[in-house]
């Protein structure tokens, strides 16, 4: 059997492995921050934290296949070990980086609404006060 073929089958069979076991670790925990995110709208934090799960896997499944073609031809054991880890460790890198995008971005939007919510006073204003001058109470007071 051809060592390029043996190299293709370990890493895609390593690469689909990792995908599904990152994606079903980021949805588990990812659930509960994307509740904080969303004010605990919890269908609507489960919508999305099953949209993303589907964007991730179509993106780096994508990149998967893309990025299955050799640079050369591999003649050895050793090679296919190279060439294997060489190839997952992108995919790594890449799984890394879209997952720090998507944190990023999902704290941003968790510092808005928390910034948001500190900005509502406690209480409703009960009366106006001028410059230098008492304030003036609710009428009926």
């Amino acid at each position: 059997m051809d060592l390029t073929v043996v190299a293709y089958v370990i890493y895609l069979l390593v690469s689909v492995g990792l995908t599904v076991w990152v994606a079903r670790t980021l949805s588990r925990n990812g659930r509960i921050f994307l509740g904080d995110v969303l004010h605990g709208n919890e269908k609507l934090a489960d919508a999305v934290n099953h949209l993303l799960v589907v964007g991730f896997y179509l993106v780096n499944l994508g990149f998967v296949a893309l990025y299955l073609n050799a640079d050369g031809a591999i003649d050895s054991p050793r090679e296919v070990f190279e060439a294997v880890s060489a190839k997952l460790g992108v995919v790594l890198l890449v799984l890394g980086a879209l997952h720090l995008g998507n944190v990023f971005v999902l704290n941003k939007f968790r510092r808005r609404g928390a910034m948001e919510r500190e900005q509502v006073p406690p209480v409703a204003p009960q009366g106006w006060t001028t410059h230098g001058a008492p304030s003036v109470p609710p009428a009926g007071a």
